[in-house]
């Protein structure tokens, strides 16, 4: 399935135009359909006992070029997606910044695949920044803020391995972004 195949309307109609303008390759398929995915998902299960295990039912993810939905994408709003689209532009510009397997192996394994990644933390900080930020864009300031909990779990939780089991460290930047969403976009 091609961008085309899965547009919304309004906003994300729009930024998908802007990004497969930016990234021409750039394509939307669903997650369920590939046994690439599935095996992604199994792993993940297994090196994390059980602290990823809704991979293919809940999460994004961009990888080499193609952003990988689960079956909740179909029933996402247009300011949903247009948010989450934000947050997967900004994997797609590592990703040209970076190359393949530079950022494979960024994301991967410094300082180590589990419990204190820092090379995936500092990925997703980036990208979580952009979700702050079009968050308080579309959905406003409160929205925002509202998103700290959520983005804290995922940093120290098991979604992402433990990527970085520091709450007040994920705390300080939380706290950066979105003062920097609220002189940028008012409050």
């Amino acid at each position: 399935m091609n961008a085309q195949g899965v547009r919304g309307i309004g906003r994300t109609e729009r930024f998908l135009d802007e990004i497969t303008r930016e990234f021409p390759t750039f394509r939307i398929r669903k997650k369920r359909e590939s046994a690439v995915q599935w095996l992604i998902h199994a792993v993940l299960a297994c090196v994390t006992l059980g602290g990823q295990r809704v991979y293919v039912s809940r999460y994004h993810t961009v990888l080499f070029g193609t952003l990988w939905v689960p079956d909740a994408w179909d029933h996402m709003t247009d300011s949903e997606r247009y948010i989450l689209l934000r947050h997967e532009r900004v994997h797609l510009r590592q990703r040209a910044r970076m190359g393949d397997v530079v950022m494979t192996f960024v994301y991967l394994v410094p300082f180590f695949p589990l419990f204190l990644a820092w090379g995936r933390a500092r990925i997703e900080w980036e990208a979580y920044v952009e979700t702050i930020r079009a968050t308080a864009e579309v959905q406003g300031l409160d929205a925002a803020a509202a998103l700290r909990a959520q983005l804290v779990q995922r940093f120290v939780g098991g979604d992402y391995g433990w990527m970085w089991p520091f709450p007040k460290t994920i705390n300080a930047w939380f706290d950066e972004a979105l003062a920097n969403a609220k002189a940028e976009f008012g409050g």
